[in-house]
């Protein structure tokens, strides 16, 4: 099996990823480890040249679990039934690779339908975690795996077991493996709690030095043209590295750690802010392997510094803010300075113009009856030149914002359905018309010809002392016993994003803000694989900057030169975006749209003769009434002396969910995937 692997000695490069598996090699307690890096860098390259290097394991003879026969706890049930059988046999640490498409029953083992059909009873087929016992599991694209092999790769990882309840069968066997994965980082992150499962993690990065890439393409050439002599040329040097790493696991139990750097393991996790306490573990465990590597008698801070960078790199997290200072009482008010002062001027002034556009038509009834007819109409005079200047400016006063610093945003999905869809991606799960994704259930309806033998079986099996056998067959099956299987996966959706573009987004760098949630939802987007579209209203319009696309650089293209001024027609902005919604709807009768509507609830351009806030929120309502769309209201509005709350009515106008800017920011503290909405 390993005879034609490429030698781990003969590996140009990529120092730190070597020494990271070695280390997982001498001390498999640290955890594995998660490369991190662009695609043709050898990953996966190194981590098969490095098990061939791992010495061989005893096993219990025939045992597809690969108990080790002096452990005695450890054992299988099958294993413990003959406990007293003393026959075992030596083989190689396997690397076992988990397919990104690799069902449940795949992973975790289930029931051999074979052996079901042909023997009239129950077994159990090995899965990979089985396989993966004692040796490496190897996750390639970790960050793409579904949601429920995660879990059960977790579950393992953690307790060393593999518990199976499922079909009638209830086993538990070992398994512990040392878990290597790799991701690509532009195409998403890993869930927060797989991420911090691995124990190290390392960034590679294709060489740079030009001597060394010449030298890697010589070797790989002269490997591929004759293996053979290659392979010789390296075996000295393979063999004592495979010797090494046995030498460094003989010594590993007699390394001991100075109480002084466990002091120095808590400060460095200290400062960067990680989270829990597993950093400061596996940096432990991490530098007695690599003590144990070098031969140093007792762990120095030398060994615990070079280890920490691997340690820490996925756990970094950013400090959190200091609180603002409190807010001066009135008594020290003359202490503001005059910057300060006109900041609270302008945002009262924006305030009260805001309120005047709130005003309601029979606010002159509302006056006190004392004022006479001259101070009425030279009111009303001064009111509307007050709203024709404010007019003029909002249409003269154009500008471009840049783009804020992007975040991690909250996962959102759209609630799941009993609808069958076809499709791709990452983000809202549904179930599946074709035979793809996670079995989840069976059902009698028969229409997809994915047959659910278990759930089949299951319903032949009460019958069949009634039913004649002469065929000789185990099992007889009626066409009323077929089930079939009810699968679901996760899909991308279709976001439509409604962006504010009017002047007052210009208030107070609100569009700065703006357009980095904005950017950060498309980032988000991108990877979950969704199409998008972008709507946008200002002056006395809105338009379609883009219609549905999978293309989120062109999205963000347009959202950096996206205009900023005039009016705020919401309205418009209300009625174009459903009327994208509702083609794209006829499009795909079973599309999944989210409409994320990104303002501050602000609008002083009707399309009609009502008001315009009214009239939006009429439209809103309408809007809601169409529960195939999700719905999403991004408040911009500025935390002041006053607010409005103007787009938090506008979600309740349109059952929407609400949020605040900072509010889409996922907490890492609590895991992303705790802000699910």
């Amino acid at each position: 099996m390993y005879n034609n692997i490429y030698p781990f000695a003969a590996i140009v490069g990529q120092e730190q990823l070597k020494l990271s598996l070695i280390l997982n090699a001498i001390n498999p307690a640290i955890g594995g480890v998660l490369i991190r890096g662009e695609k043709g860098t050898a990953k996966s390259t190194i981590v098969r040249a490095l098990a061939a290097l791992l010495p061989k394991i005893k096993v219990k003879a025939g045992c597809p679990y690969s108990c080790d026969p002096d452990d005695d706890f450890g054992l299988c049930d099958s294993c413990r039934q003959h406990f007293h059988d003393n026959q075992a046999t030596w083989q190689r640490a396997r690397v076992i690779t988990l397919p990104l498409n690799a069902t449940e029953d795949r992973v975790a083992g289930g029931i051999d339908f074979d052996l079901a059909v042909k023997k009239g009873a129950m077994f159990l087929q090995p899965g990979l975690l089985a396989k993966a016992h004692r040796g490496i599991l190897y996750v390639d694209e970790v960050n793409l795996l579904d949601d429920h092999i995660v879990d059960i790769i977790l579950d393992t990882a953690a307790s060393g077991q593999n518990i199976i309840e499922r079909e009638g069968i209830s086993f538990i066997h070992s398994a512990s493996f040392i878990l290597v994965g790799t991701m690509n980082p532009e195409e998403g992150e890993l869930r927060p709690q797989l991420l911090d499962r691995f124990g190290l993690c390392v960034e590679v990065h294709a060489v740079g030095d030009k001597e060394k890439r010449i030298l890697m393409m010589e070797r790989r050439e002269s490997y591929d043209t004759n293996p053979v002599p290659f392979l010789k040329r390296f075996k000295n040097k393979n063999s004592k590295i495979a010797a090494r790493i046995i030498e460094a696991r003989q010594r590993l139990a007699s390394i001991c750690m100075p109480d002084h750097l466990r002091s120095l393991c808590a400060q460095l996790c200290i400062e960067n802010n990680v989270a829990g306490h597993r950093a400061d573990l596996v940096m432990e465990q991490a530098a007695k392997a690599l003590a144990a590597w070098r031969e140093h008698p007792e762990i120095t801070a030398e060994d615990i510094r070079e280890v920490a960078m691997m340690a820490l790199l996925h756990r970094i997290r950013e400090a959190a803010p200091p609180p603002p200072p409190p807010h001066p009482d009135q008594d020290h008010n003359h202490d503001d300075s005059p910057e300060d002062n006109q900041e609270e001027e302008d945002q009262k002034n924006e305030d009260q113009q805001s309120e005047k556009s709130k005003e309601p038509q029979d606010a002159k009834d509302s006056r006190p009856e004392e004022m006479s007819p001259s101070e009425e109409n030279e009111e009303d005079a001064e009111s509307n030149q007050e709203e024709k200047e404010q007019n003029r400016r909002e249409d003269v006063l154009e500008q471009i914002f840049k783009v804020g610093d992007t975040f991690k945003v909250k996962k959102i999905t759209a609630p799941k359905d009993r609808v069958l869809r076809r499709g791709s991606g990452r983000r809202s799960r549904s179930r599946i018309s074709r035979k793809q994704g996670r079995y989840v259930k069976s059902t009698m309806n028969q229409n997809t010809g994915d047959v659910a033998m278990d759930a089949t079986l299951r319903a032949a099996a009460p019958y069949q002392l009634q039913r004649k056998n002469g065929n000789g067959l185990a099992v007889i099956l009626r066409a009323e016993d077929i089930r079939e299987k009810i699968r679901e996966k996760r899909i991308g959706n279709f976001l439509l994003f409604v962006v504010d573009a009017s002047g007052s987004m210009g208030a107070k760098g609100r569009m700065v803000a703006s357009k980095a949630a904005i950017m950060s939802l498309l980032l988000d987007a991108y990877q979950k694989r969704d199409r998008i579209a972008m709507v946008s209203f200002r002056k006395k319009e809105a338009v379609v900057n883009l219609p549905p696309t999978s293309s989120i650089e062109l999205a963000a293209g347009l959202l950096r030169e996206m205009p900023v001024g005039g009016r705020t027609p919401l309205s418009a902005g209300l009625v174009k975006s459903y009327e994208v919604l509702r083609n794209y709807l006829m499009r795909e009768p079973n599309a999944r749209p989210i409409m994320i509507i990104v303002t501050d609830g602000k609008s002083n351009a009707a399309l009609g003769e009502k008001k315009p806030l009214e009239e939006a929120w009429e439209f809103a309502a309408r809007l809601s009434l169409d529960e195939r769309i999700r719905f999403i209201v991004v408040d911009t509005e500025s935390q002041g002396l006053v607010n409005f709350g103007l787009a938090h009515q506008l979600a309740g106008a349109m059952s929407a969910q609400y949020f605040k800017i900072e509010d889409l920011k996922a907490d890492t503290l609590l895991n992303i995937v705790k802000g699910e909405v």
